[in-house]
């Protein structure tokens, strides 16, 4: 299983698009892996995670790959993993042999999202719900819902992927899991865990993580025994108000075997 990482930074990507702060600016000036676009992910070319607005900018810089996929998974509604207005573009009024039918998943606000909006299109895509725990055969892997503490008003998911023996945990955006994901994740094993770390290190672990709480995360998945010699805990979507930079983060976190995304960043398992 092939899992790309398009984006790794929070709503408003580093350098946010009006900020003046030190960290965008030095982040403007380093470029590289300092430059940071909404999350989102590719999982063996043919099954796309969220669908940020920018998209359009992955696929500029990474090509067609981008959009040939065939299923699209999503976490929650917020603009910065779920603009289904560009989704639209995949229709005969934008685009032009553009392939099959896409099938889109996610809660019943994302399926409600998708109607309103794909209303006059609806027969380019299937737009099916999925639920917590409930386990689904999607592109030649099996994908599991785990709930997420993140949007209160709505059925937030982290996704477990499953492929030929080989697990990635799809971990944000979220706090600290809530008691029955860890109980669920407690009978499995994870290869690759992708986790939320937007607050870096600002003194808060709900609705997003901190650097303490991936720490925290990783240390109980070694108390649950579900991580091996080999796993990788993968942190990513950062915001700039953490005011750090890639290498800052590394120093943070890469000494308590915690890898730090950036855009473009290829994990295999």
């Amino acid at each position: 299983m092939k899992i790309r990482l398009l984006g790794s930074a929070a709503a408003e990507g580093i350098p946010a698009i009006f900020c003046r702060c030190e960290l965008c600016q030095k982040a403007k000036e380093l470029g590289g892996k300092d430059i940071r676009t909404r999350t989102s992910a590719l999982v063996d070319d043919n099954l796309k995670i969220d669908f940020p607005p920018d998209t359009f900018m992955h696929v500029l810089r990474d090509g067609d790959m981008i959009s040939d996929f065939e299923h699209l998974i999503i976490t929650h509604t917020h603009h910065d993993h779920f603009y289904p207005e560009d989704i639209r573009m995949r229709t005969p009024d934008f685009a032009k042999d553009f392939g099959d039918v896409v099938n889109i998943y996610g809660n019943e606000n994302v399926v409600q999202r998708c109607h309103e909006t794909l209303e006059n299109e609806k027969e380019y895509f299937n737009i099916a719900p999925v639920q917590a725990f409930t386990t689904n055969e999607i592109g030649g892997k099996l994908i599991t819902p785990l709930p997420a503490d993140h949007k209160p008003d709505e059925n937030s998911f982290i996704y477990f992927i499953e492929k030929e023996g080989k697990t990635c945990l799809y971990g944000h955006d979220t706090g600290v899991f809530p008691e029955e994901t860890f109980n669920w994740l407690a009978q499995r094993v994870i290869d690759i865990a992708i986790l939320d770390c937007t607050n870096g290190l600002i003194d808060r672990k709900t609705i997003h993580m901190n650097i303490e709480a991936v720490k925290d995360t990783k240390a109980k998945f070694a108390e649950l025994g579900v991580l091996h010699e080999k796993s990788r805990v993968v942190a990513t979507h950062f915001s700039h108000n953490c005011g750090l930079l890639h290498d800052d983060l590394e120093k943070l976190l890469v000494p308590f075997g915690i890898d730090v995304a950036y855009d473009g960043m290829e994990l295999q398992v």
